[in-house]
C-alpha cells in the first residue's frame, strides 16, 4: 500500500486533509506558499518540503488542494516538474474543484508520462472536513481508484467512483449547483420572514424541522441570521468560481441553467462590494439590500 504522501496546498481544506492522513499513519510531506500554514502542519507531524521539487522523489502519491485548475496546471508542470521527473507509476490526486475539461486534459498528458491522475473532489465545508464528515466524488482509472481507497477512507466517510477523468469534477459541480441554490433559497426565505416581521432565528428553527429542510440550514443558517461572515468556513470567491464553472459546463453542453445564472449575478454583486473573502452566507446581504432591510 502506498504510504508516502506529498501534499501541495494546506489552506482551509488542505490542512484538514493533512491531519486526517497523519492520523491514519501516512507519511505526509507538505508545501504551501504560506510558510505559517506549513509550520502549523509540521507541528502535527508532517514533513516540510523546502520547495515543490522536493516532493516527487519522496512520494508515492501527490495530492493537490489548490484554488483552481490554472494553478493546478502550473504546480504540476512548473513547480513539481512532473513532466520532467520520469516518475512512472506515480499517482496524482487533485482534491481541488477543477474545471472538468482542463482536469481530463491534464490527466491525459500525465498518462503519457506514465503518471495516473484522479480528480477526487470533496463535498463538504472546511468545518465538516475537520470532522471527516465529507464525501469524495472521484474520476479516473478505476483500478487506480481502488488502489487509493485507503487514502480516501482516511479523509472521508465515503468515496464514490464516478467514471473517467473529469467525472468527479462534473459531479462536484452538480452537487455545488444544488447546494448553492439551497443557500440562495434559504437567504431569500429568511429575507421574506424578516420583512414580514418574523424573528429570523425562530423561523430558521422552524424551517429546520419542516419539509423545507436542507443541510444548508445547518451549515449557513446561523451565519445568515447573525451576519457572521468572518472568519469563513469557506470563501465566497471559491463559490463564485465554482458557479461560473457550472455555467461554463452548461454552455458547453447546451444545458439551460437559469437559476444558477441568477445566483452568479448575486455573487458578483457581493464580490464587487469587497466581500470575496467572506463566507458564502453573505448572499443574505444581497437580499437584505434589495429588500431595504
Amino acid at each position: 500500500m502506498r504510504r508516502s504522501i506529498g501534499l501541495v496546498g494546506v489552506g482551509l481544506m488542505g490542512s484538514s486533509l493533512a491531519r486526517h492522513l497523519l492520523s491514519a499513519g501516512f507519511s505526509v510531506t507538505v508545501h504551501d506558499t504560506d510558510p505559517a500554514k506549513v509550520e502549523a502542519i509540521v507541528k502535527d507531524g508532517a514533513r516540510k518540503a523546502a520547495s515543490p521539487e522536493e516532493i516527487p522523489p519522496q512520494a508515492d502519491v501527490i495530492m493537490l488542494s489548490l484554488p483552481n485548475s490554472h494553478i493546478v496546471n502550473e504546480v504540476v508542470k512548473d513547480s513539481l516538474k512532473l513532466f520532467d521527473t520520469g516518475r512512472r507509476g506515480l499517482i496524482v490526486i487533485d482534491a481541488s474543484t477543477p474545471d472538468p475539461e482542463m482536469s481530463a486534459e491534464l490527466a491525459a498528458q500525465l498518462r503519457q508520462k506514465g503518471i495516473e491522475m484522479l480528480d477526487a473532489t470533496i463535498s463538504g465545508t472546511s468545518e465538516m472536513f475537520v470532522e471527516k464528515d465529507v464525501i469524495l466524488m472521484v474520476g479516473g482509472n478505476e483500478q487506480v481508484f481502488r488502489e487509493c481507497e485507503p487514502i480516501f477512507s482516511a479523509m472521508s466517510k465515503e468515496a464514490f467512483f464516478m467514471g473517467k477523468n473529469g467525472a468527479g469534477a462534473v459531479t462536484k459541480l452538480v452537487a455545488n449547483l444544488v447546494l448553492t441554490l439551497n443557500r440562495m433559497a434559504l437567504a431569500e426565505g429568511l429575507t421574506l420572514a424578516k420583512k414580514a416581521g418574523l424573528d429570523r432565528l425562530q423561523t430558521l428553527e422552524v424551517l429546520k424541522k419542516s419539509a423545507a429542510y436542507s443541510k444548508a440550514m445547518d451549515q449557513k443558517g446561523y451565519r445568515m441570521v447573525k451576519k457572521q461572515f468572518l472568519p469563513p468556513a469557506s470563501r465566497l470567491a471559491s463559490s463564485y468560481k465554482d458557479a461560473r464553472l457550472i455555467l461554463a459546463l452548461g454552455a458547453r453542453l447546451d444545458c439551460p441553467l437559469p437559476l444558477i445564472s441568477f445566483t452568479v449575478q448575486a455573487m458578483a454583486s457581493e464580490v464587487s462590494k469587497g466581500r470575496k473573502e467572506w463566507d458564502p452566507a453573505t448572499v443574505i446581504s444581497f437580499y437584505d439590500e434589495l429588500a431595504n432591510l
